[in-house]
């Protein structure tokens, strides 16, 4: 857990929020076929839905995947079980029966996301458990 700095564009500063990974807030399943990789991420709690919905975005995940040049990623939303799922066309290197780098498939490339900062807002239900029950 981190003090996320949060500056608007004109510069003033808001109040902070924790940063946290992804993971924290919740888990993900993957699945690849062919060259597409498809990852759901899905909120331990429906508290966390927003913060994810909010953050967890096609951008963010582009960004992450930016060294795998990927093609067009999709982000389906999933409000009613809490969850967000990307579907990245072009990041498998062909395929798991193309490529000899079998650790980059699926489940592993989910790891990559689970790992994105998350910031809480101090208000957020969420925060307080963050903080040890803190606020």
């Amino acid at each position: 857990m981190t003090e996320a700095k949060t500056v608007t564009k004109t510069g003033a500063a808001l109040e902070p929020g924790l940063a946290v990974p992804l993971h924290r807030l919740a888990h993900a399943r993957a699945g690849d076929k062919g060259n597409r990789l498809s990852v759901s991420v899905i909120a331990y709690h429906p508290d966390h839905y927003d913060l994810l919905r909010a953050q967890v975005t096609s951008e963010r995940v582009r960004a992450l995947f930016a060294g795998r040049r990927p093609g067009p990623i999709a982000r389906y939303e999933l409000p009613l079980i809490g969850a967000l799922n990307f579907v990245l066309d072009d990041v498998l290197e062909g395929g798991v029966n193309r490529s000899l780098n079998l650790d980059s498939h699926g489940k592993t490339l989910s790891f990559r996301i689970l790992a994105m900062p998350i910031e809480i807002p101090r208000d957020h239900p969420a925060a307080k458990k963050e903080m040890g029950g803190k606020r």
